[in-house]
């Protein structure tokens, strides 16, 4: 439903992982936008392509390290991503319509609890820092 959803939005999953990521975090280096996003640099690389030919967000070189490009959302990227949120919430609403807001809070809850719990995994396997639990 969600991949059905964004394809009619003309979008992909990656670019929208992508475009929250900046939204959320700010500007970033594709090596950290990778990480923050579960995604390789191929995959990254070729995402940030797509998005900076639709001019949905831009690439700066790094004043610490020239070797880097910084990415940032610009205006019509941050419109992008406020759309493809609509468009996320419209499947959100019509995925969880059975439920109540109070059902919807535990599923939530519960789904969190699984996500943050991989996250601290999959942090301990790349020798990453391993997010504190909540």
């Amino acid at each position: 439903m969600v991949f059905d959803r964004l394809d009619a939005a003309d979008a992909r999953g990656h670019h929208y992982r992508i475009l929250a990521a900046l939204g959320e975090g700010g500007p970033s280096s594709q090596i950290e936008l990778g990480r923050r996003c579960g995604l390789d640099r191929s995959d990254v690389a070729a995402a940030v392509d797509a998005l900076s030919d639709r001019r949905f967000v831009e690439r700066t070189p790094d004043p610490k390290d020239r070797r880097r490009n910084i990415v940032s959302l610009t205006r019509r990227g941050r419109h992008r991503l406020s759309v493809l949120d609509d468009v996320l919430t419209a499947v959100q609403d019509e995925a969880f319509a059975p439920l109540d807001a109070d059902e919807r809070a535990q599923l939530t809850a519960m789904l969190t609890k699984i996500i943050d719990h991989h996250t601290r995994d999959r942090a301990r396997h790349n020798g990453q820092a391993v997010p504190r639990e909540s």
